[in-house]
């Protein structure tokens, strides 16, 4: 078993409450706008967007990846923290586990 980790780092003009609001709590609304071409459906499939919650993220017809699931593990919205957890899809082939996130905005 190995582990991987990178960071990235990112400056911006829009206020930390709003990006973590669009990134983190309203991303299931972000993404298919903004990429519509790639995106087919985002949906909750169990919970509400809390902690545990599992999202489904459904890709169009032809694309190399058909879905992908993730699951909440952390949420904290006054201090802009969002853990979660890629848990199903093809980009995690045979040979890894999982795909952990940490959002710190």
């Amino acid at each position: 078993m190995g582990v991987t980790s990178f960071t990235m780092e990112f400056t911006t003009l829009v206020a930390p409450a709003k990006m973590f609001r669009a990134f983190v709590l309203d991303s299931h609304n972000l993404v298919r706008r903004l990429m519509p071409q790639s995106v087919m459906s985002v949906h909750f499939i169990e919970g509400d967007g809390g902690v545990g919650s599992i999202k489904q993220t459904n890709y169009v017809d032809g694309d190399h990846v058909r879905y992908l699931k993730h699951r909440i593990d952390a949420l904290d919205k006054e201090n802009l923290v969002c853990k979660y957890t890629m848990i199903e899809g093809e980009v995690l082939i045979d040979k890894i586990e999982f795909i952990a996130y940490d959002a710190s905005i």
